[in-house]
Parts: structure tokens; C-alpha cells; sequence
């Protein structure tokens, strides 16, 4: 049996690659959750009224990983404490948040949350919200990255 996760953490690109680079998760989707429009476009989400972030719903073995890793992952690939933004993606599509699928969902993003703020040493402003309709994004945008032989898509910072 396998379980489900959605995630949001800046541009869903990067987000995308590292889960589907992590043991035991089985696919990746990028897509768009937490907003009010229908089948909204790239373009929309972007243009920042649809209310939706960026996001990446994947399916994992729990045999494999546990959903306490993934949680862990996700806390590791961005910065938490950041609202509506990550690097240089600006606005609230581009927020932190964890979209749980069940109340043991919740409860372990809760805790991760904690953790996370006490490694910072600030507040995580984390979103942990259920999960709502996931719309995929348009093809062009699945395995974004991979399509185009990148292993990532930050920018790396200039040597001191």
C-alpha cells in the first residue's frame, strides 16, 4: 500500500527533483492546491489571484520512507521561516506549507514545524493546512528539470 504527501516550498522545479530523487518515493506530480480557481494555469497561479501555491503531490512506499522522513526532506530543501518566498520566487504562491491527508498527517507536520523553528532559531511559517484538489500543472511543467538534464535549479552563490 502506498501513501500520498503534497508539499509547497517555493518553486515546485526544485521540490519536484529532490522528492523524486529521495528512496521510496514512487512518483511526483507538480501542480497547483490551496486557491479557490478551477483548473487554474501556470500563468494564473503566477500572476498570484488564484490563491493556489506551487506544490508537488507524490506517492510513497511507507515501507521504503516514512512520512517523518519526508517531512524531514521538505524542512532541509527550503527555508521555513520565510513567508511568500523562497530564494528569488516572491508571493504567495510561492509559500511554505504542508498539505496533510490525515490527522497523523498533521499532528507529525505540527511537530516537524517545531523542530524546524528550533533549528532556525525563528518562527516557521509553515502552513499546515488539509489537502485540498490538486490540479496538475501542464505537461511542460512535469520533470521540469530532468527533461532538460539538470539536477537543480538554484543559483549557485558567488565563493567569498
Amino acid at each position: 500500500m502506498s501513501g500520498e504527501a503534497t508539499f509547497a516550498a517555493g518553486c515546485f522545479w526544485q521540490v519536484e527533483i529532490v522528492f523524486g530523487n529521495t528512496p521510496g518515493v514512487l512518483s511526483t506530480e507538480v501542480g497547483y492546491t490551496g486557491g479557490h480557481a478551477e483548473r487554474p494555469s501556470y500563468e494564473q497561479v503566477c500572476g498570484g489571484t488564484t490563491g493556489h501555491a506551487e506544490a508537488v503531490h507524490l506517492t510513497f512506499d511507507p515501507e521504503q520512507v516514512s512520512y517523518d522522513e519526508l517531512l524531514e526532506v521538505f524542512f532541509n530543501l527550503h527555508d521555513p521561516t520565510q513567508l511568500n518566498r523562497q530564494g528569488p520566487d516572491i508571493g504567495h504562491q510561492y509559500r511554505s506549507a504542508v498539505f496533510f491527508h490525515s490527522p497523523e498527517q498533521e499532528r507529525a507536520a505540527i511537530a516537524a514545524k517545531e523542530r524546524a523553528a528550533t533549528a532556525y532559531k525563528r518562527p516557521a511559517v509553515t502552513e499546515v493546512v488539509p489537502a485540498e484538489r490538486f490540479w496538475p500543472a501542464e505537461d511542460y511543467h512535469q520533470r521540469y528539470l530532468e527533461k532538460r538534464g539538470l539536477a537543480t535549479c538554484r543559483v549557485p552563490s558567488a565563493a567569498a
